[in-house]
C-alpha cells in the first residue's frame, strides 16, 4: 500500500507494522475515485464496521437505563437505517465478487483486509439483537423465526471466520511481533457475539427444546472465541510493551480489546440468565437440579471479572488518545463505536443484574459517549466518501501485480515464439 506520509524506502523496516495496521483500518490511500464500477471493485469488507457502529448505537438508545419514548424513536430509525446500509453493502460486495472474482481470492489471502470478513456476521447480529427488541414483542407473529434462522447463518459464517481466518495467519502469512496488530481479533469476536446474540434469541424463542439448542450452541460458541480472544490479548499486549504504542494513523485500534472482554462479559452473563429458566423445563442435566442456577451465579461473576479487565484495556486506549492529541481520518475511527458500545451493553446489564446506581449511571454515560461518536464518525465518514478518499482497497495491489506479471509473462513467451 502506498504511503502518503513522506516515509523514504530506507525507512520502510522500521514502518511494516504501521503499512499493515493501515491495511488492517482501510486508511485512504487513494482520491476522488469515480464511477460506479471504482466504487464496487474498491468497496472492501471494513465498510461492515459500519454496521457494527449503528447497530450498536440503535441498541443503546433502545436500553438506554434513564429512557424515554423519544429515545426509542431515534433507536427505531437507526434500527431501519442499520438494515438498510446492511442489505445495500452486501449488495454491492457480491457484485464486486461477482464482476470481479480474482479480488476474492486476493482477499482472502490478504494479511489485513481478511480479518474484516469477521464484521459482516457481527454487523449481521447488531440485526437480530434489535428484531428481538423490537420486532418479536411489538409484531409476535413469526418474527421469532426469522431471528432464530439469521442467527443460524450468523453463527455459522462466525464459526468459518474464527476458524479459518487465523489459521491463514499461521500458514499463509509471515508476522513478527512488531507486525501483530489489534485486528487479529476481528474473526474471533465474531463467534463471541453470536453467542451473546444468541442468548437474546433464546429468551423469544417459543418451544423450551429449541432454547436449549440454542443456549448450548452459545456457549461453544462463546468457548471457541473467548479463550483465543485471551491468548491473542497476551501477544497484543507483548507487542505493545515491546514495541511502544501505535502510531497516531492507528491509534483507534486500542480500543478494540474492548469487544471481547464486553460482549464477552455480557454474552455469558445472559446465558447464564436463560439457562436459569430454561433447564429447569427441559430437565437438563438431570443429576444437578440446581444446574441452571449454578451458571446463572458462575456467568455473573466471570463477567464482572471481564468487565474489569476491560477497564485496564479502556484506560490503556483512552490514554492512548490523549497522548496521540490529534491523528487524521480514517475507517478505523468506527473501532470507536462498537467495542466502547458493547462493553456499555456489559456494563448496563450488570447494572440490571445486581441492580446498581453506579453501572446504571456509568452505562447511561457510556451509551451518551458511544452516540456522539457515532454522530462524529458518520460526518467524517460521508464528508471522505464524498471525496472518494475512503474507497480503497489495499487487497487490489496483489490482483494488479499478478495481472501485471501474467502479461509480462505472456508478453515474454509471445516474443520468444516470433
Amino acid at each position: 500500500m502506498a504511503s502518503q506520509d513522506g516515509c523514504t524506502s530506507d525507512q520502510a523496516a522500521g514502518r511494516i507494522s504501521v503499512y499493515k495496521e493501515r491495511d488492517c483500518l482501510n486508511m485512504d490511500t487513494k482520491d476522488n475515485i469515480l464511477g460506479w464500477r471504482s466504487i464496487v471493485r474498491n468497496f472492501t469488507p471494513s465498510w461492515f464496521s459500519v454496521n457494527m457502529g449503528t447497530g450498536i448505537t440503535s441498541i443503546l438508545l433502545h436500553n438506554l437505563p434513564y429512557n424515554g419514548r423519544w429515545l426509542q424513536y431515534i433507536s427505531y430509525i437507526l434500527f431501519a437505517l442499520n438494515v438498510l446500509l446492511f442489505v445495500v453493502f452486501l449488495a454491492i460486495s457480491i457484485l464486486r465478487y461477482c464482476l470481479y472474482p480474482k479480488i476474492w481470492v486476493s482477499m482472502i489471502r490478504h494479511p489485513a483486509q481478511s480479518l474484516f470478513i469477521g464484521t459482516f456476521p457481527m454487523g449481521l447480529a447488531t440485526i437480530i439483537n434489535m428484531i428481538v427488541f423490537v420486532c418479536v414483542p411489538s409484531w409476535q407473529g413469526s418474527w421469532w423465526k426469522v431471528a432464530w434462522a439469521l442467527w443460524w447463518i450468523d453463527a455459522a459464517i462466525s464459526v468459518s471466520s474464527c476458524f479459518y481466518l487465523p489459521f491463514v495467519l499461521m500458514t499463509v502469512h509471515g508476522h513478527s511481533v512488531e507486525t501483530i496488530t489489534a485486528a487479529w481479533l476481528l474473526p474471533v469476536v465474531s463467534t463471541i457475539v453470536a453467542a451473546a446474540t444468541g442468548s437474546l434469541v433464546a429468551g423469544v424463542l417459543p418451544h423450551a427444546e429449541y432454547a436449549l439448542i440454542t443456549i448450548l450452541t452459545s456457549y461453544v460458541l462463546w468457548g471457541t472465541g473467548v479463550p483465543l480472544a485471551m491468548v491473542i490479548l497476551v501477544i497484543y499486549f507483548l507487542r505493545l510493551t515491546t514495541h511502544n504504542l501505535p502510531p497516531k494513523a492507528v491509534v483507534v485500534s486500542t480500543f478494540l480489546p474492548l469487544g471481547p472482554l464486553g460482549q464477552g462479559g455480557f454474552g455469558i452473563m445472559q446465558l447464564g440468565k436463560v439457562a436459569l429458566e430454561i433447564f429447569p423445563q427441559t430437565h437438563t442435566v438431570p443429576a444437578a437440579p440446581h444446574a441452571g442456577e449454578i451458571l446463572y451465579v458462575a456467568g455473573f461473576f466471570i463477567a464482572i471479572i471481564m468487565w474489569g479487565f476491560g477497564l485496564v484495556w479502556l484506560c490503556f486506549a483512552v490514554a492512548t488518545i490523549v497522548r496521540s492529541q490529534r491523528f487524521p481520518f480514517n475507517m478505523g475511527w468506527w473501532g470507536f463505536t462498537f467495542p466502547l458500545g458493547v462493553y456499555t451493553v456489559c456494563t448496563t446489564t450488570l447494572a440490571k443484574e445486581i441492580p446498581s446506581a453506579f453501572f446504571r449511571v456509568l452505562g447511561t454515560i457510556f451509551s451518551v459517549a458511544v452516540t456522539i461518536l457515532w454522530i462524529i464518525v458518520s460526518l467524517g465518514t460521508l464528508q471522505h466518501l464524498w471525496k472518494g478518499s475512503v474507497l480503497a482497497a489495499p487487497c487490489l495491489k496483489d490482483v494488479e501485480e499478478r495481472e501485471a506479471k501474467a502479461r509480462g509473462t505472456t508478453a515474454s513467451e509471445h516474443e520468444m515464439d516470433e
